[in-house]
C-alpha cells in the first residue's frame, strides 16, 4: 500500500459522467490513503456547439462563466477540476504539423487550469495516471513535470474511427514516453508492449458489493412467469459488441430454452429478428441496483460477443458479476477470456455455444456455484490498485 501520495487523474470520462468509469474507480480507492485530483476533460468548441442542452456541458459552462466552482472536494481526500477553459476541436484534423501545434496549445490551456490546482491544493512530488487521454494529455509530462507518468490502456480506442486521423499516431509516441503502462488485459498489454517494454497487465477491478446473494430482492414482475431455463444477457445490446447471429442461433436451435436481454438497444437490435422470436424477451434497461434480483433468475449467463478489434482485447466486467452470484456463464473466448477458462465456459462459435449452455447446465453443482464466488470476488478494486501500488514503488526504488 500506498500512503500520503498525491495523484492527478486525467481520462476520457468525467467524474460526474452518465456511464462507469474504471479511472473514476481507481481514483476513489486510491483516494482512501492519499490525496487526488480528478480532472475531468476539459471543453471543446464543437461539443460546446452540439451538445449545449445537456445538464453535463451547462455545468462546464457554468464553470467557465464564472457560476460555478472550477474545483471541488468530494471527500476527504478527494477532489474533481472542471477546467476553466475551452480547447479546440481537432480529432479530424489530417494535416500532422497543424494537429501537433493546435494539440501542444490545447495541451497548454488545459495544463494551465491543472497547475492552478495544483497550486491551490498545495500537491508535491504528484504522480500521473493518464486513462487514454491521448490528445488534451500528451504533453501533460513535459509541462507539469510529474513524479512518475502513468498511461492506463483498457479498451482498444485505435480501432475506433473518432482516432483514425491522429489517434493511430499520437498513441504510441504517449505510449513510448510513459514512465509504464498498465493494462486491463493481456491482449492490450500485448500491444502496448510494442511501444513501452514497461508494460504490465494488471487485470479489472469490480466493485461487487450489489452482487451477493444476501442483497437478492424480490423476484421482478416482468421475469416472474417466464419459463425455465432462463439464458440471459445484461448489458448494451449493440451490434459493434454482440453477436445477433450467436442469439438467434440459439433461440432457433432450442425453443424450450428462454433467452432474456436486459439493457439498451441500438438501432440494429431494434430491427432484428430476434423481436419475432417467441422465446426472446427484451425486458429494456434497467437500474443498477436491480440487476442482481434479475440476475438470480437467469439459469446460465452469456457474453456473445462479437469479435472485432474493438471487442477483442475488453476485459468484461459483467462476467465478474455473473460470477459473483455463481452463476454458469458461457463466453466468446477471447485472449483476455483465458484468465476465466476455469470457471467459464469459452465458445469459439454459435455451436459451440448451444453445446456448452447444455453442458453448463447439466453440470453445475453448489460447489461450483462457490468456486465462482470466490474467484470473482479476488477481482475488487482493492486489489487491482494493489498491483499498481506495487509498480508504483518499483518504478521509485529505481
Amino acid at each position: 500500500m500506498i500512503q500520503g501520495q498525491d495523484f492527478i487523474f486525467v481520462g476520457l470520462q468525467a467524474i460526474d459522467g452518465n456511464i462507469g468509469s474504471n479511472s473514476v474507480n481507481i481514483a476513489r480507492e486510491i483516494s482512501h490513503n492519499n490525496r487526488v485530483l480528478y480532472v475531468n476533460y476539459p471543453l471543446d468548441r464543437l461539443t460546446k456547439i452540439r451538445k449545449k442542452n445537456n445538464p453535463i456541458i451547462q455545468k462546464r459552462l457554468d464553470v467557465i462563466k464564472g457560476k460555478s466552482p472550477e474545483l471541488e472536494q468530494l471527500s476527504k481526500n478527494l477532489w474533481t477540476l472542471y477546467p476553466k477553459c475551452i480547447v479546440e476541436s481537432i480529432s479530424r484534423l489530417s494535416i500532422d504539423w497543424l494537429f501537433d501545434k493546435i494539440n501542444k496549445s490545447n495541451n497548454k490551456r488545459f495544463a494551465a487550469r491543472i497547475q492552478k490546482a495544483i497550486d491551490t491544493l498545495g500537491f508535491k512530488d504528484y504522480i500521473i495516471f493518464n486513462d487514454t487521454d491521448v490528445f488534451r494529455s500528451f504533453y501533460l509530462k513535459e509541462i507539469l513535470h510529474p513524479k512518475l507518468y502513468i498511461y492506463y490502456t483498457r479498451d482498444n480506442m485505435m480501432s475506433m474511427p473518432f482516432w483514425a486521423a491522429q489517434g493511430v499516431r499520437i498513441e504510441p509516441m504517449l505510449m513510448a514516453k510513459a514512465d509504464f503502462i498498465v493494462a486491463n488485459s493481456a491482449y492490450l498489454a500485448n500491444i502496448a508492449r510494442k511501444f513501452n517494454e514497461n508494460t504490465f497487465d494488471i487485470g479489472q477491478g469490480c466493485d461487487l458489493t450489489l452482487f451477493d446473494k444476501k442483497h437478492i430482492q424480490a423476484t421482478p414482475k416482468d421475469i416472474a412467469n417466464i419459463q425455465k431455463p432462463i439464458i440471459g444477457y445484461i448489458g448494451v445490446l449493440f451490434t459493434l459488441r454482440l453477436d445477433i447471429e450467436i442469439i438467434a442461433h440459439l433461440a432457433k436451435t432450442k425453443p424450450d430454452y428462454q433467452v432474456v436481454l436486459i439493457g439498451p438497444e441500438d438501432e440494429n437490435f431494434k430491427n432484428s429478428n430476434l423481436h419475432s422470436l417467441p422465446n426472446v424477451h427484451f425486458l429494456g434497461n434497467k437500474k443498477t441496483e436491480e440487476l442482481p434480483s434479475y440476475l438470480n433468475c437467469f439459469d446460465i449467463c452469456i457474453n456473445p460477443q462479437i469479435l472485432n478489434e474493438t471487442t477483442i482485447g475488453n476485459y468484461p466486467r459483467k462476467i465478474d458479476e455473473y460470477l459473483a452470484l455463481g452463476k454458469p456463464t458461457v463466453a466468446t473466448k477471447t485472449i483476455a477470456m483465458e484468465m476465466f477458462s476455469e470457471h467459464v465456459y469459452l465458445a469459439e462459435n454459435k455451436k459451440e455455444y448451444v453445446e456448452l449452455i447444455e453442458k453448463a447446465l447439466n453440470e453445475n453443482t453448489p460447489e461450483k456455484e462457490k468456486a465462482r464466488e470466490a474467484f470473482a470476488k479476488t477481482h475488487t478494486w482493492e486489489n487491482n490498485v494493489e498491483k499498481i501500488y506495487q509498480l508504483i514503488q518499483k518504478f521509485l526504488s529505481k
